[in-house]
């Protein structure tokens, strides 16, 4: 009997269905919220276009203490997560997390709004991603399309993170400021939070789940169809020989949570690029008893109230 075009293709819920027609259902992350002051905060923010081709956008944030001040700010360029599937840079959970960070580090932050698989399969996303950061960086003489970045935005002192999927785009957007400089841009530091990083062999207690196990391996497939697998050096970039020689900065700050599956690679990560040569520091914080970004769902919890400090915190020690 053939199936209905109502039929589930593909069930990755609760983030989303693949019916047999090709439509698409996401279960999260659909909801979106304007820009523009967030009264608790003080923080302003701004949607503008990085790229005419595909009508792409960030979304700037800046502390209100900005517009007073002739001091510029370091600038955090963000990749949301969602297994390169689901949420948006305008989400009312990213809204509210750059809101809190920006606030609390006094920094300028640029989050990136990037093509989403299935409809835009891998390397959609590294693609815009890439594309915004040379965007970013062409204000760094003061001359860019954007006034906020042109003012107020220090590029001696730029960072880069993200958080689930958008930790693995930061981390290879890192590599590739090594191998194609970008004039006037200084990469100072990448925070990962609870990184998509994955790979054939399991790390840790990867296997034990092997629901859990299959499900990670099959999102990466629905979002890059063409993989090779789960050691394909987008999703496994730790494994391959180069991994810590080509990365553009000198200090990674990688955070994981200990019910989260994802924390065995986040450990490695930190292991191998120690053992790299890569002449940089990294450091690790494990979250204890909480699950894959926690600092999201749970915003107000004293975990993520000290997950938000940290970070504030290894961003301000590279100021000048």
């Amino acid at each position: 009997m053939e199936p209905t075009a109502s039929e589930i293709r593909i069930d990755f819920a609760p983030m989303l269905r693949v019916y047999q027609d090709g439509r698409i259902e996401r279960l999260l992350g659909t909801q979106t919220v304007p820009p523009g002051l967030d009264p608790k905060t003080n923080v302003e923010s701004k949607d503008v276009v990085y790229s005419q081709e595909t009508a792409q956008c960030v979304r700037i944030y800046v502390p209100g203490t900005v517009f007073t001040s002739a001091q510029k700010l370091p600038l955090l360029v963000y990749f949301h997560g969602g297994g390169f599937c689901i949420e948006t840079a305008f989400s009312p959970t990213y809204r509210n997390y750059l809101n809190a960070l920006v606030s609390e580090a006094k920094i300028v932050a640029v989050s990136v709004d990037y093509r989403r698989a299935p409809e835009h399969p891998i390397p959609a996303a590294y693609d815009d991603s890439w594309t915004a950061l040379k965007w970013v960086a062409s204000h760094y003489d003061g001359n860019g399309p954007e006034q906020w970045l042109n003012r107020y935005a220090d590029f001696e002192n730029v960072y880069l993170s993200g958080d689930s999927a958008g930790a693995n785009i930061a981390h290879h957007i890192a590599i590739k400021t090594s191998k194609e400089k970008l004039d006037g841009m200084n990469l100072v530091g990448m925070i990962l939070s609870h990184p998509y990083f994955w790979g054939k062999e399991p790390v840790g207690d990867e296997d034990k789940n092997p629901a859990v196990w299959a499900e990670i391996e099959g999102i990466w497939r629905l979002a890059s169809p063409t993989t090779s697998g789960s050691d394909d050096p987008l999703i496994n970039p730790i494994d391959d020989q180069s991994f810590g020689r080509f990365l553009g900065c000198k200090r990674v700050l990688i955070c994981v949570a200990e019910n989260d599956i994802l924390k065995y690679r986040g450990w490695y990560d930190c292991e191998k690029l120690k053992n790299s040569g890569w002449d940089g520091e990294v450091e690790v914080v494990e979250a204890e008893g909480e699950d894959h970004v926690f600092h999201l769902s749970k915003p107000c919890c004293s975990n993520a109230v000290a997950k938000l400090k940290k970070v504030a915190e290894f961003m301000n020690q590279g100021k000048a």
